[in-house]
């Protein structure tokens, strides 16, 4: 099952599904959105086995209807640094021995196809596809050999980041990870049964319609298990929390010479079973 968000003629959040031949339903009568009480309680499941007697009830999205992030704000992000080899020597580091972890604001979310906002004095941000998984059940201390049954779903993610305030201005990663728009999420959840193999997905971006980013998972330093895993050690992850599992190569910081975002970009991304992101790039402006 493919689970989408869109932004109703009312104003306001309505969960959908989307189906295998491209038609999107509107599932508002099942109850509730997609957030952390939806996950932790078997959600996807419980959402399967409505539609089976209910989705001759269910109004379509309109086509024009805007697509938002496909999960409810979640508690939060957590992002897994340099996790494709590849990535990890454009950038001048040396592959991890373990996973190398960070957060990302959940206020940095936005829907597939809404714009980038460059912040204010960015002079370098970037772009990252990545592979997301939302949790679908509390984790804490999970084996690697159980953390498969705490995933919800698979979703689209493109980390934007904005390297100076990443890596020159001291610190931790984070703050070059969070301004407003800098984490694009979407256009759906697809749920286990959608990935026959999360590990070999291909994955790609295009700047302006020429392809920076063109790799598979299957090139990943730490699987997903591990990633989930580890994490757990660190901190409990709930229902409807993301964890995203690192970009392969290609992203500006790695090119020579660097190439960053600019206002007027579109950049489009995607990921086999996960569909399709684009997003215009624009320049900051004061609100008021």
């Amino acid at each position: 099952m493919k689970l989408i968000r869109f932004h109703s003629t009312d104003g306001r959040p309505r969960p959908g599904v989307q189906r295998a031949d491209g038609t999107r339903l509107d599932v508002s009568a099942f109850g509730g959105d997609y957030d952390e009480s939806f996950f932790g309680s078997d959600g996807p499941g419980r959402l399967g086995r409505w539609l089976v007697d209910h989705a001759g009830e269910c109004p379509v999205v309109p086509a024009n209807a805007r697509l938002l992030p496909p999960c409810a704000r979640p508690s939060k992000i957590v992002c897994v640094g340099m996790n494709y080899a590849a990535h990890a020597a454009e950038t001048g580091a040396k592959p991890p021995s373990e996973p190398v972890i960070f957060m990302k604001a959940t206020t940095a979310i936005t829907g597939p196809n809404d714009p980038i906002v460059l912040p204010r004095d960015s002079t370098k941000t970037d772009w990252e596809v990545e592979l997301a998984v939302v949790i679908g059940k509390r984790a804490s201390y999970v084996t690697k050999a159980e953390a498969l049954d705490h995933v919800a779903g698979y979703l689209l993610h493109n980390d934007v980041s904005e390297r100076a305030f990443q890596i020159e201005r001291g610190g931790q990663w984070v703050k070059g990870k969070s301004a407003d728009t800098f984490a694009p999420l979407g256009p759906w959840i697809a749920t286990p049964d959608e990935i026959t193999d999360p590990h070999n997905l291909r994955l790609w971006l295009k700047l302006n319609g020429e392809t920076m980013q063109d790799s598979t998972t299957a090139d990943f330093i730490f699987d997903i298990p591990t990633c989930i895993s580890y994490i757990s050690r660190f901190m409990t992850l709930l229902p409807g929390d993301v964890i995203s599992t690192g970009t392969p190569s290609g992203v500006g910081l790695g090119m020579k010479p660097n190439r960053y975002l600019q206002a007027g970009d579109v950049v489009e991304l995607g990921i086999d079973g996960l569909g399709v992101s684009r997003q215009q790039v624009k320049a900051y402006q004061p609100q008021g």
